[in-house]
């Protein structure tokens, strides 16, 4: 079984590993804070948040495989070699419970708070569908030959696909309302973090390995932080530079019978675009 060559690189490589979970587990929370402050998930693409869901349930579900399951593990090293070194930490499991739960808390907020006239789109139902029973097709396919590596990395795949999809949604629709209102732009910030330390606790451990399969071998955590920060860089670019809100903080109005009347994309205050 491998192990460490250096114990400052094997420090270096826990410190990094739990820099991206925190980094990537905080990210889920300003825009559900936002949520609740607002009362109103306006500006939040839905079809984003349901791929998401399908996204990290998916990643759960490889993650907890290669990280728990000692038959997975022999599968791999049989693969990849026998020294080389398993390429999910724990931090990895840690993350994806963490996001499969605040992202179903998020779709709680898309039910139970103002929406307008957002809705999921029949294309997204459709992907979702699709991709669920790709993947109990796997399932099939695997019990013959007890191919657990291979189902789970058809999981892998899965989660990489959708994180390649999910991004689309949200980008296309802030290009479309010209804003970002009511899209959290503290959770892209803190998405950057996660998906720079993920990179680097990899590099770390090739270093110390003297060998890339880590990269390779986890294509899925490979493609996630790589994807993850080019669309979080677009994102960024939409918030900062392309849709920078003109409006200043002001009170909503109240109507004659002095209730507050619910506030649209355009007239949410600058104050609550974070």
């Amino acid at each position: 079984m491998a192990s460490w060559n250096s114990i400052p690189m094997e420090v270096v490589y826990n410190i990094l590993g739990w820099i991206a979970f925190f980094a990537w587990s905080i990210s889920f929370y300003p825009q559900v804070i936002l949520n609740f402050t607002r009362k109103s998930v306006v500006g939040l693409n839905f079809d984003f948040v349901m791929l998401n869901l399908t996204k990290h349930t998916s990643y759960l579900i490889y993650n907890a495989s290669v990280f728990f399951s000692s038959t997975v593990q022999e599968q791999y090293r049989q693969k990849y070699g026998k020294d080389e070194m398993i390429p999910v930490a724990a931090n990895d499991v840690a993350f994806s419970a963490h996001a499969v739960l605040l992202t179903a808390f998020t779709l709680f907020q898309i039910v139970i708070y103002e929406r307008g006239n957002q809705k999921v789109s029949k294309l997204s139902m459709v992907i979702v569908l699709v991709a669920w029973l790709s993947a109990a097709v796997c399932v099939f396919v695997a019990l013959p030959s007890h191919s657990w590596l291979w189902l789970v990395s058809c999981f892998n795949i899965l989660q990489v696909t959708m994180t390649v999809i999910k991004y689309i949604p949200q980008a296309v629709m802030n290009f479309h309302r010209k804003s970002t209102i009511g899209f959290s732009i503290g959770n892209i910030l803190l998405d950057l973090l996660g998906g720079v330390a993920s990179y680097a606790q990899m590099a770390v451990q090739s270093i110390d390995q003297d060998s890339w399969v880590n990269f390779y071998g986890n294509i899925g955590k490979t493609l996630l932080s790589l994807v993850s920060i080019l669309f979080d860089l677009l994102f960024i670019v939409q918030h900062y530079v392309l849709y920078p809100s003109k409006r200043e903080a002001s009170p909503p109005k109240s109507d004659a019978g002095g209730k507050e009347p619910l506030l649209t994309s355009d007239e949410l205050p600058q104050s609550e675009n974070v």
